[in-house]
């Protein structure tokens, strides 16, 4: 009989959670605190025996519900792009027309130059986002970036565990509204809290997320940094991207006098063996639970584009449409309109790994894995997409990856959660 999920414990012990840290913020008697475990990435760790039988997170988890419908509402899906990566009211190419973001940025730096018409023009309080830890360089923290050295400070990609969620505390305690940027596992957090908390509704300014093939854990940044013979301890900086399109993976030594690098190519092709098993069944890496995703348009770069960078910018809402529009006016970004194709030519490595999510959930329920709430996602759909050899090789790899990983013993749950004190930011429980 297939296994259900009856709490937060459980989203972890199956494997799950995805570390945005919605947990954290919903717990009304603060029972809930976040570790990062290096092997696996950010994971909530229960400070009372009370949480085995509460179910009040569980309303907040992407982690066991990821609903399509939250931010745009049942828009028709009209074409085929729209059951793959989701209904969008506009398709844009574009930049960010100052220089210096899109040179720091991962593409085209739009979601950092949004962020920051938010603040400077609509009157939004402050961008809750991610960036990197001044402490421990290779892992991520919660900032509210106020200004334009600030949001400028924490652009670019950080391919390891974050959870910004942690922070929506100060959105719903704002006075003005606020901008949230997170992954689409996070914004999907946001949309389910946002339906539980009307005073954080209320105050999401806007929503923005970017493509996403799944998040690192942190010992696949680590293990990039010792193959160059650094020691963490002397690590002053890690940059994943940006500087250039797409730029380089850049450690720098605490006193700036070394440092090494590896293309984007080569360092995100290692990372990539370090997804947790979430991240392999997640429909969204277009970002649908937002009101604008943006991701790199990767066919202008493979097409020889000389430049700073260029990043596709879907559009899901009316909110999203409207401050894009005025960003637009404004001069803060540059667009040119595209279509469906555009996309889909763009983002085939993201496009080819959504179609085998059915194969790989049917793997899951085979072995009586309790598998995700996934709403309106059309996966079925996509699976009779690919040929049968695919299928086939997708069911058995997810199989086998599920038997090695240990998540299924005998139908009981055996990777568990943290339940004793941890170092301040990263280490094994």
């Amino acid at each position: 009989m297939l296994q259900r999920i009856q709490n937060l414990k459980d989203v972890v012990d199956w494997g799950l959670c995805i570390g945005c840290g919605a947990c954290a913020y919903a717990c009304k008697n603060k029972h809930i605190s976040l570790v990062n475990i290096e092997s696996q990435g950010i994971r909530p760790k229960f400070e009372s025996e009370q949480c085995a039988f509460c179910t009040e997170c569980l309303a907040y988890c992407p982690g066991y519900t990821v609903d399509s419908h939250l931010a745009t509402g049942f828009l028709p899906k009209q074409t085929e792009a729209d059951h793959e990566f989701g209904p969008a009211l506009e398709i844009w190419e574009g930049y960010a027309s100052d220089s210096e973001i899109r040179f720091r940025a991962s593409s085209g730096g739009v979601l950092s130059a949004l962020s920051l018409y938010c603040v400077e023009r609509e009157g939004m309080a402050f961008v809750l986002h991610s960036g990197a830890d001044p402490e421990i360089p290779w892992t991520n923290k919660t900032y509210q970036s106020r200004n334009r050295t600030e949001i400028l400070s924490r652009t670019g990609s950080r391919y390891a565990p974050a959870s910004p969620c942690d922070g929506l505390a100060a959105i719903e305690e704002s006075d003005k509204p606020c901008v949230f940027v997170g992954k689409p596992c996070d914004t999907a957090g946001v949309a389910l809290a946002s339906q539980q908390r009307p005073a954080l509704r209320r105050n999401l300014g806007l929503v923005l997320t970017f493509f996403c093939a799944g998040t690192p854990s942190t010992l696949g940044t680590l293990d990039l940094i010792r193959s160059f013979d650094f020691k963490p301890e002397n690590v002053g900086g890690v940059r994943y991207r940006g500087e250039g399109w797409p730029g380089r993976f850049h450690v720098t030594g605490k006193q700036g006098n070394h440092e090494a690098s590896y293309s984007y190519n080569e360092s995100w092709g290692r990372l990539t063996r370090y997804r947790p098993a979430r991240c392999h069944i997640c429909p969204d890496g277009l970002g649908r639970v937002s009101d604008i995703s943006c991701g790199d348009a990767w066919d202008e770069f493979s097409n020889g584009t000389d430049d700073a960078g260029r990043s596709l910018v879907l559009v899901r809402t009316e909110r999203g449409r409207e401050i894009l529009r005025r960003a637009r006016e404004a001069g803060y970004v540059v667009l040119r309109p595209r279509d469906a194709s555009a996309v889909m030519a763009a983002q085939t490595n993201l496009l080819a790994r959504r179609r085998e999510i059915f194969g790989r959930i049917l793997a899951r329920r085979l072995l009586l894995i309790p598998v995700p709430k996934l709403i309106g996602f059309s996966l079925f759909r996509s699976w009779r997409q690919i040929s049968f050899a695919t299928q086939c090789r997708t069911i058995v790899g997810s199989l086998a990856r599920l038997l090695q990983r240990g998540l299924w013993h005998r139908g009981i749950p055996v990777q568990s959660s943290c339940s004793r004190p941890s170092p301040k930011k990263t280490g094994e429980c």
